[in-house]
């Protein structure tokens, strides 16, 4: 894969930090090491599992800098930058990009809801300001202003927007984008959809917190679309889909470092004031992790 060609399967990494509020280097390098061996396309720090909202501005920078150093240009490095202002937006994107990474991940925070031409215009600026990909993210969950399928295709009209991460749970909206963007723009999809049916509808991958604690699964999930073999894809997708389900009814952070956790990586759990995983989700996600065979 070019540093500039994205695809595949890019884990959404937590953000490990000890009581300090330090993060914990060793932790994290020693993950993005070992997703690497288990084939993984590409990395992600703060995504939406890295807890991006939690942390101070200079959190976030060690992380991307753990990241970029560990990963060592042998997959490339799509760092999140999450912002209410587009200045701040334009600030990190240019910062991360000088640290070294290799496309960036443009995530809108809105406290007042914004208006279509401000959405356009806050993600415009971020793709200008930088030379690498822009992958916009898109999660109507969570944001109080989301990219509407006009936005969407006024934005992949911007020679450096080149992707979207759509975490809707809608996947025929996924189809919507696709047809809108007439191949201007690749499509990612998230834990909340079905990767093998997103392939199928011609997307070019999937980023998601879950691929940290299933890495070598989702690798082998995406590899039998590539060659097209669906009906094994879909056998492969069954149990994979089960531990997206256990995530979906927790705190999606507090879920993958609990996962974590049980496979040895000491990562902490979830920044407050979000809360750690009761017992019985422990159990949910243990259950989760051995079926698919990854504890």
């Amino acid at each position: 894969m070019s540093a500039t060609d994205f695809h595949g399967v890019f884990p959404y990494l937590v953000s490990p930090l000890d009581e300090a509020g330090e993060v914990k280097a060793d932790v994290l390098a020693r993950l993005c090491e070992d997703l690497i061996k288990a084939g993984v396309h590409g990395l992600t720090p703060l995504g939406s599992t890295g807890e991006f909202a939690y942390l101070n501005r200079a959190q976030r920078r060690r992380v991307v800098e753990v990241v970029i150093e560990a990963a060592a240009g042998r997959v490339p490095v799509v760092a999140g930058v999450a912002s209410t202002t587009t200045a701040d937006a334009v600030d990190q994107a240019r910062e991360w990009e000088r640290l070294g990474a290799d496309g960036i991940l443009a995530i809108l925070e809105a406290y007042f809801p914004i208006a279509d031409d401000g959405v356009f215009a806050y993600f415009k600026a971020i793709g200008g300001a930088v030379s690498v990909p822009v992958v916009l993210y898109t999660n109507p969950s969570f944001q109080r202003s989301d990219l509407s399928l006009p936005v969407i295709e006024r934005l992949s009209r911007e020679p450096n927007i080149r992707y979207i991460k759509d975490a809707s749970v809608n996947t025929g909206r996924l189809l919507s984008i696709i047809n809108r963007v007439e191949g201007r723009m690749q499509v990612f999809a998230a834990s909340s959809h079905v990767p093998a049916c997103v392939m199928l509808l011609g997307g070019v991958g999937w980023m998601a917190g879950p691929a940290c604690v299933a890495p070598r699964q989702s690798v082998e999930l995406y590899e039998l679309c590539m060659r097209g073999q669906w009906a094994a894809a879909m056998q492969k997708q069954r149990p994979l889909w089960a531990l997206n389900q256990a995530f979906a009814r927790y705190n999606l952070a507090a879920c993958i470092k609990g996962g974590l956790e049980l496979q040895g990586y000491g990562v902490g759990a979830p920044l407050a004031p979000q809360v750690p995983l009761s017992a019985e989700g422990i159990e949910d996600v243990r259950r989760a992790l051995s079926a698919i065979g990854a504890l």
